[in-house]
């Protein structure tokens, strides 16, 4: 193999607390790793049943990434036809191709397949009011001098909400979620079971 054209691999970061291991719990441990289809975001999942989201810093050289925002996609239920209780942990994690401003992603655990809307969201408070800070309005105010309080912006906050919910789907454990290349479909599969859903019907799939 010619040298010149070898890849030198490098580390170049590291996410997460770097401290004593035996201060890691079990619900931080990483169980789902998945970048986004431009490279520019990274997902992550743990056994808590957290997602945390990662962006490309562009002001860094060379590909390093920094907090975008996190959010709890999963909860411990328990399935009381079966006596089991299912855990929050996440197993696998896809992102669907961005159509605008807005990110989407699907999640699963062991039942249940979540799909998450990412999305920036602008803050804005009263800037201007009729009524001054010591509360008390003065003796010659008339109706004339009402005015409408102006908005203006103050932050921008990354909110996460919940679009969809496919559950009830799978008699044993979800290990994998595929989306398919129209963005409208998507296969999750458990041992011995393979369903096919549409992104719009939460209640019914195929298999």
């Amino acid at each position: 193999m010619d040298v010149d054209n070898e890849h030198n691999w490098k580390f170049a970061q590291c996410f997460g607390d770097k401290g004593d291991l035996e201060d890691i719990t079990e619900a931080d441990i990483i169980s789902a790793v998945e970048f986004d289809h431009s490279g520019d975001y990274l997902a992550t999942g743990d056994r808590g049943g957290r997602v945390v989201l990662f962006e490309r810093n562009e002001g860094k050289r060379g590909c390093e990434y920094k907090f975008y925002t996190e959010f709890q996609s999963h909860e411990p239920e328990f399935d009381y036809l079966k006596s089991l209780e299912i855990e929050e942990k996440i197993n696998k994690i896809k992102w669907l191709r961005k159509q605008n401003s807005a990110h989407f992603l699907l999640s699963t655990n062991d039942k249940t397949i979540k799909l998450w809307k990412v999305y920036e969201k602008a803050i804005k408070v009263v800037s201007e009011v009729n009524v001054p800070e010591s509360g008390a309005l003065p003796a010659h105010f008339s109706p004339a001098d009402l005015k409408f309080p102006v908005m203006t912006h103050h932050d921008n906050i990354v909110a996460a909400v919940p679009r969809r919910t496919y559950a009830n789907a799978h008699a044993y454990h979800i290990n994998s979620i595929s989306v398919n290349s129209d963005g409208e479909t998507f296969l999750s599969g458990d041992d011995l079971r393979i369903n096919l859903w549409n992104m719009g019907v939460s209640d019914q799939s195929f298999s």
